[in-house]
Formats: C-alpha cells, structure tokens, sequence
C-alpha cells in the first residue's frame, strides 16, 4: 500500500531528524506552525541556529525534492521563522542559516538523504 502524502512527510521528516542526529546536529523542535507557514526542523549546529526545511519527493522530476523549494517556499519558511524568533527570544541571539534536507525516494523504501547547509538566504 502506498502511504498517504502526510505520512510519506512526517516519515521523510523523521529520517532528516535521525539523518542530522547522527551528525551531531540537536534538534530542538519540530513541526512549528503559524498563520503564515511551518518551519519542519530547528537545529542547533556548533551554535548556529539551522532552519530545516524537509522535502520529500520519490523521483526527480521538476527538479526533485531540492529543486521544489521555490522563492514563494523560501518565503513561508522566512515570514514563519521571523514569527517563531518573536516568541523565543533566547533564539534570536544565535547566528542562523536555512539548510534543505531532501529525501529522494520513498521514506519506507529505497532512498537517499541530500543535505544542502544554507541552502537559502533571508531576504
């Protein structure tokens, strides 16, 4: 049976935590929502605050799981990551990047874990 798209994304996010923590990379929350968008992952790498996007997608078409985080994407993930620094303020003082992990291939199945540190820039 094929999973459902949530369910393909809470594994193909589940396997990017493992896949960082095995880097000795802390993740400090996940799945943090507001009106404006979702942040996936909050990692703390050597002191820099990493906003992790996760994609997922089985093949590479348009692109892959990297190529499908558009401008507009980037720009979710900034409005909701200005939102979150707001409400945690310890945060704020940390040196910060946005990283894409990319999980080409099936989550439960044959894959590969691409991982691209600042990926994107704030705008």
């Amino acid at each position: 049976m094929i999973a459902a798209p949530s369910q393909r994304g809470a594994a193909s996010e589940r396997l990017a935590a493992e896949y960082l923590e095995a880097r000795g990379i802390l993740v400090l929350a996940r799945n943090l929502r507001c009106k404006s968008g979702e942040i996936d992952l909050v990692c703390l790498d050597a002191g820099v605050l990493a906003i992790v996007e996760v994609r997922q997608r089985a093949g590479m078409d348009f692109g892959g799981a990297l190529g499908s985080v558009t401008p507009r994407k980037q720009g979710r993930i900034m409005r909701a990551t200005r939102f979150f620094l707001q409400q945690r303020p310890l945060w704020r003082c940390r040196a910060m990047r946005f990283d894409v992990v990319g999980v080409q291939g099936l989550p439960d199945g044959e894959h590969r874990i691409l991982w691209i540190k600042g990926a994107f820039r704030a705008a």
